[in-house]
């Protein structure tokens, strides 16, 4: 019989212990953070939004989105380019010496030209190393005034810009669903501790009274043996309820932005509200609206129509306009301007095979998005029917928790009044203990996945980062 009531207390402390991974960051960069500031002597005091905000500043997974969304705006730039003018200045001045033999004139061929000097004779001497002083400016502009690929390029960039914000969107709603769950798993265990605290003082207690009344000889050694056992594993469960409170702080510290040694004290206690009844067509509409990601994959199908359209375009004749102004200073002897401006039209004759290779290649990503963008209305569909059903099913295992809890605390005082009566010995009382314990974790769980599931249903609908503390009802 004492083992049968150690089973039941551990199977009962077994039932408060929920499976943890190690998370990595290498994984899954979301569960990692920017540690911006060292752990301090203090506690810090730590409310879910506090929680929330700090995700928002040092999530890992967050800030690489935000990275992305800046890279992609600087591609936007660069597209937009193309179509502006490019303006440059180049300037210099400098002494040169030239050698009029190295470039070819010999003095059979200086001979040709003394007509050119006075007398009609070659003067004697003559250098062929001639020295001058050269000053330079010149200003070149050019324009793309047509080109199929380049506006097309341009709108592919810009959706692809708009596909980045919505992906850091998505980023910022993933935080919160992370941050949120963790705090929830955070609070649920330190009710787990609470109550295995009070398990332990009640079993301690017993024990001190079986004790006592072993010595008196009022009670068999039976009874204190089955109060030690039922004390040792309540501490058991105390052990592991504390030992996983502090194992999911440190992910929640880690997934903030907190250094892992920095003592937290979380200020918000486990949140409970019945959350209005949605239809399952009202939540869908609201998520095909407020859903990032779907607009994300939007965005992506629009960029990779533009891509398609900029191969296609590639048939088109490109017009491009140039000009170029230098002025030039020799030895001091006056300034001398040129100028050149001309437009270039380029017209591609016989480049079928690259063409249709490129238009086939980029219509296979364009489908290919298209049919993502289909699977995802369907798969949003579904995410948000199944999470209407969850929160349904956890409030009501809530309120049957809750039920237990009270049918268990009044069996528990009954059975403490005939044991004090001495109508029965310990064992049912063990019983009953453990029946509380097992209820009451059953009860802090099933405040936990209620808590989880309406968080999970307001990131099914595209609103959890405005909406988390309506849902919660905060």
């Amino acid at each position: 019989m004492v083992f049968f009531a150690s089973a039941v207390l551990l199977a009962a402390s077994g039932a408060s212990v929920h499976a943890q991974t190690n998370p990595s960051s290498a994984a899954d960069p979301f569960w990692g953070s920017v540690t911006a500031k060292p752990a301090t002597g203090e506690t810090l005091k730590l409310s879910l939004d506090d929680a929330v905000r700090r995700g928002f500043e040092d999530n890992l997974g967050l800030r690489e989105a935000e990275s992305d969304e800046l890279t992609l705006k600087g591609q936007k730039n660069q597209a937009l380019q193309e179509f502006l003018p490019t303006i440059t200045f180049t300037g210099d001045t400098g002494y040169y010496q030239h050698n009029l033999v190295a470039l070819g004139f010999k003095p059979t061929l200086l001979s040709q030209f003394k007509g050119f000097f006075p007398g009609g004779q070659v003067p004697a001497g003559f250098s062929t190393l001639t020295r001058d002083d050269l000053t330079e400016a010149q200003i070149h502009f050019s324009q793309t005034l047509f080109s199929g690929p380049v506006i097309a390029g341009y709108k592919a960039a810009g959706a692809a810009e708009r596909s980045a914000y919505f992906a850091k969107m998505t980023a910022r709603g993933q935080v919160v669903q992370d941050v949120a769950t963790t705090y929830l798993r955070c609070i649920a265990d330190a009710s787990e501790v609470e109550d295995a605290k009070a398990q332990a003082d009640e079993a301690q207690v017993l024990y001190d009274h079986q004790h006592q009344a072993h010595v008196a000889g009022t009670v068999a050694n039976l009874d204190e043996l089955r109060a030690q056992v039922e004390l040792q594993t309540q501490q058991q469960a105390l052990i592991a309820a504390q030992n996983q409170l502090d194992k999911d702080l440190i992910l929640l510290k880690r997934e903030i932005g907190i250094d892992p040694g920095q003592k937290i004290e979380l200020t918000d206690p486990a949140p409970y509200s019945e959350l209005a009844a949605q239809t399952p067509e009202e939540a869908l509409a609201t998520a095909y609206k407020d859903r990032q990601d779907y607009q994300n994959l939007q965005n992506q199908a629009v960029e990779f129509k533009a891509v398609h359209a900029a191969y296609r375009s590639q048939r088109l004749p490109t017009l491009k306009f140039t000009s170029y102004y230098g002025t030039s200073t020799v030895d001091g002897a006056g300034t001398r301007g040129n100028l050149i401006a001309y437009g270039t039209l380029s017209v591609p004759i016989f480049r079928e095979a690259r063409l249709r290779g490129d238009e086939d290649a980029s219509l296979a990503q364009m489908q290919a998005v298209n049919d993502q963008l289909a699977d995802l209305r369907t798969h949003i569909d579904q995410q948000v029917r199944s999470a209407l059903l969850d929160v349904a099913a956890n409030q009501k295992l809530v309120e049957v928790a809750r039920s237990n809890v009270d049918l268990a605390t009044r069996a528990l005082s009954d059975e403490t009044d005939r044991v004090n009566a001495g109508v029965d010995d310990n064992l049912p009382l063990v019983t009953a203990q453990a029946a509380l314990a097992s209820a009451q974790n059953n009860l802090v769980e099933s405040l936990y996945q209620y808590n989880v599931s309406k968080v999970l249903l307001a990131r099914s609908c595209g609103v959890l980062e405005q909406q988390y503390r309506l849902y919660l009802g905060k």
